[in-house]
């Protein structure tokens, strides 16, 4: 069970005269949000550095460690000043989730309490989060790297592409989406609702952080090696736990984006294969020499119903998550419960009629089907298409409805 053990850090700003802006009474009040495992090393010298960047920006401030330790860490923190959440080892993101609850700075930064990521110099997230911007990441690249801080596989690969690949499917122009500092308003942080329970929480916070199209800058920081001496948690776990981490990362951005590749993929295949399917009802043609026939069709038919199947559950992930509530509203004001169940009849029914023939076929032949009717394909494909608009009305409904008994 979580336990607060020390009294709230607090920074008083010092007296600006002629500034009213810097009044302690109008001023957002900052809260440095950290986790903590095993780092009696450096933690005293980190609490320390939070206070400095707390004074350098003349407003009250909380200093929170998020403790997981068996060593001294916790003790060291509290003699420092910090107010220490002890919490169960249960990943980072976990770590977060759980802070939660404890954290009362209408600014919140986060970052990682092994002196890797300067907390002195606060400022910059401040400046940006005082202009307006709901979300503030920390940008290695723009700053600076000290040599030997970041291996070599890290800087010039893993982290460029998955950054590029994240602002590919997002849209966004990240360029740096590993940083462990970062920045955002009490409230953002509230509307992300964290999920994450280990590595993958940071990709999960800027992904959505696009999602929610919160208002996102960037900040250049500075990063330093360990100090000499200090593992860092991932040497500590071996040589696979980097590799671990960027795959759980890339997880997370699958996890919260199939809307994004599977919608446009889905229309694409829907109406390429209902065009290629529908000019085959009347029998075979040629195109340039190519005898386009039944093999044809069928592969009409398969992209049809694959595409139509991705577009669809492309709304319901979309709809899921519902990141944009007056998105899903207006969606369901179009495809409602009784268009829905009628569109579906509508194909059924026509689908039926049109197999038909294949009936009539097969009766005639002495029940061996001597020769595949066109129409006949084509009504298997509308059979598809209605099961697939029945079973995904019902899903959209029921997820429309779950949302909006959760808002009322």
């Amino acid at each position: 069970m979580s336990t607060v053990a020390a009294p709230l850090a607090r920074t008083e700003p010092a007296p600006c005269a002629g500034a009213s802006r810097v009044d302690g009474r109008n001023l957002k009040s900052v809260a440095l949000a950290v986790p903590c495992l095993n780092e009696e090393q450096v933690i005293g010298e980190f609490v320390d550095w939070c206070r400095e960047g707390i004074a350098s920006v003349r407003r009250p401030g909380q200093i929170l460690i998020i403790d997981s330790s068996s060593d001294r860490s916790r003790e060291i923190a509290e003699a420092g000043g910090a107010e220490v959440l002890s919490v169960p080892r249960r990943g980072l993101g976990r770590a977060y989730i759980d802070a939660l609850p404890h954290i009362r700075g209408d600014y919140v930064i986060m970052g990682d309490c092994d002196l890797t990521y300067d907390f002195r110099t606060i400022k910059p997230f401040i400046d940006k989060l005082d202009e307006g911007y709901d979300f503030v990441m920390g940008s290695r690249f723009k700053g600076y790297i000290e040599p030997g801080a970041m291996p070599k596989l890290h800087q010039y690969f893993g982290t460029p592409v998955t950054t590029w690949i994240l602002n590919q499917i997002y849209g966004t122009r990240y360029s740096d989406i590993h940083c462990g500092m970062r920045a955002m308003t009490r409230e953002a942080l509230e509307r992300i609702k964290l999920e994450s329970q280990s590595w993958e929480y940071a990709s999960e916070m800027v992904l959505k952080a696009a999602r929610l199209k919160l208002k996102i800058a960037e900040v250049p920081v500075r990063f330093y090696k360990d100090r000499p001496g200090r593992l860092s948690h991932h040497r500590r776990s071996g040589w696979l736990s980097p590799w671990r981490a960027g795959w759980i990362n890339l997880k997370a951005m699958l996890l919260y984006a199939p809307d994004l590749f599977l919608m446009r993929p889905g229309l694409m295949l829907f109406i390429f294969g209902l065009v290629l399917t529908s000019s085959l009802i009347n029998g075979p043609w040629h195109l340039a020499g190519i005898g386009l026939d039944l093999h044809t069709m069928l592969l009409g038919i398969t992209l049809t119903t694959l595409g139509y199947s991705a577009a669809q559950f492309a709304v319901l992930a979309r709809s899921f998550y519902d990141f944009d509530p007056r998105w899903r509203r207006r969606l369901a004001r179009r495809l409602t419960y009784d268009r829905g169940i009628l569109a579906s009849g509508f194909l059924g029914c026509t689908g039926i009629v049109l197999n038909a023939t294949l009936l009539i076929h097969w009766i005639r032949g002495g029940l061996l089907l001597q020769e595949i009717s066109h129409p006949g394909l084509f009504g298997l494909m509308l059979l598809i298409l209605a099961f697939q608009t029945f079973t995904f009305t019902l899903l959209f409904q029921m997820i429309h409805l779950r949302h909006e008994g959760k808002a009322s």
